[in-house]
């Protein structure tokens, strides 16, 4: 019989479960020769006088066993066991034999490891009855020992080959999905950027563009769209950088602190609220991840604060230590929720996204009569 190979790279070879269903192909195969060699026994049967038929029968009913593969393997390898032990008695050991040697090539395709090695054990005891048994004259089993060696490696090529395409299938569906998350990701990671920074810059539009008919402030408005507008376009160019993945995303900078601190300190005061701002942006001890994460936090309160904050003075305080750094912005409630800018609703949910990836601590809600968004980073 075919040997099993050993091999460190894929050690379940040795541990066969149940082999895949035959292929389209492989069962047409199958059947074909099965059709033909019933047909060129019943032939024999019905044309050459003083055949046995009782021996021709069970011949074909041996070679007719065979087709159980394409079902189950277990009932058909046990049928074939029964039709060899019947042979011992009808006197066609030999016609038995060759189909059992034949029927190698499936059980190595179709088996498992208990199956195979049963099919062998019977083989092989069968053999040894046959070749030293009460028989009319010499039988040399080795041409039948070498027709299941021969069918078996057939049928373990095939099974390997199937298996390996099976695997392979799997492993396309795999990296398809995996692409497919992928792209997910890259679209929800540049809807996030698009919101934090577009979303901003059109929040100051929308807000400056109630101001224009005020002659006290009109111009001052006018300039603040205009700079609005200009950075809403510089966030976008970069955001199309980073998604192509082009030459010049690598050297640009995604967030600036003491940068953001001072746009948003701005934009906040040109609204008409006080900023109170402590602590120094530009602390070394501040690494760039967390300088990248305040700095989206700062800008995006801002726009919270320009959409929803009512009169009084707005607080950013920085505090850093050799451990942590802490970023709370704070600003009062409104008196009456505004619904003349719009808001998607995600900021927050960004914000803490932010902070939670990066292993940090965050907290946005109401303390002391304020609204408080607070974010905390280990800088150790």
């Amino acid at each position: 019989m075919a040997s099993i190979p050993s091999t460190r790279d894929d050690p379940g070879i040795l541990r066969l479960g149940r082999g895949q269903a035959l292929s389209t192909l492989e069962r047409i195969f199958v059947l074909v020769v099965i059709l033909v060699v019933v047909a060129v026994d019943l032939l024999g049967l019905i044309f050459s006088p003083g055949v046995d038929v009782i021996a021709s029968v069970l011949s074909i009913a041996t070679t007719s066993v065979l087709a159980l593969y394409l079902w189950s393997p277990l009932a058909a390898t046990t049928a074939l066991g029964l039709m060899l032990a019947l042979s011992f008695v009808t006197g066609n050991e030999l016609q038995a034999l060759l189909a059992v040697a034949v029927a190698a090539g499936l059980v190595m395709r179709l088996g498992w490891n208990s199956l195979i090695l049963s099919y062998i054990g019977g083989f092989v005891i069968a053999s040894a009855i046959i070749a030293y048994g009460d028989l009319s004259g010499p039988v040399n089993v080795g041409i039948y020992l070498i027709v299941a060696t021969v069918a078996g490696a057939i049928g373990f090529a095939l099974r390997m080959a199937s298996e390996r395409g099976h695997r392979l299938e799997q492993q396309l569906v795999e990296q398809a999905q995996q692409e497919r998350e992928a792209v997910l990701a890259e679209r929800r990671w540049i809807a996030g950027e698009l919101h934090d920074s577009i979303a901003h810059h059109l929040t100051v539009v929308a807000m400056h563009v109630q101001m224009l008919d005020d002659a006290r402030v009109g111009r001052d408005s006018q300039e603040a769209i205009r700079v609005a507008a200009r950075k809403a376009m510089a966030d976008l160019r970069f955001v199309i950088e980073l998604a192509d993945d082009g030459p010049h995303a690598s050297a640009m900078q995604t967030g600036d602190l003491a940068a953001a601190i001072d746009e948003a300190r701005t934009e906040i005061e040109s609204a008409g609220h006080p900023v109170l701002s402590r602590g120094n942006p530009r602390d070394e001890r501040i690494p760039r991840a967390a300088e990248i994460v305040f700095a989206r936090i700062m800008r995006e309160s801002a726009t919270n604060i320009l959409k929803h904050a009512g009169p009084g003075e707005v607080g950013i305080r920085l505090n850093v230590d050799d451990e942590s750094a802490t970023l709370t912005i704070d600003s009062p409630l409104p008196a009456t929720p505004r619904r003349d800018l719009p808001s998607s609703g995600t900021g927050l949910n960004r914000m803490a996204e932010r902070v939670l990836g990066a292993s940090g601590e965050f907290h946005a809600g109401v303390v002391d009569g304020r609204w408080r968004v607070s974010a905390r980073l280990s800088i150790a």
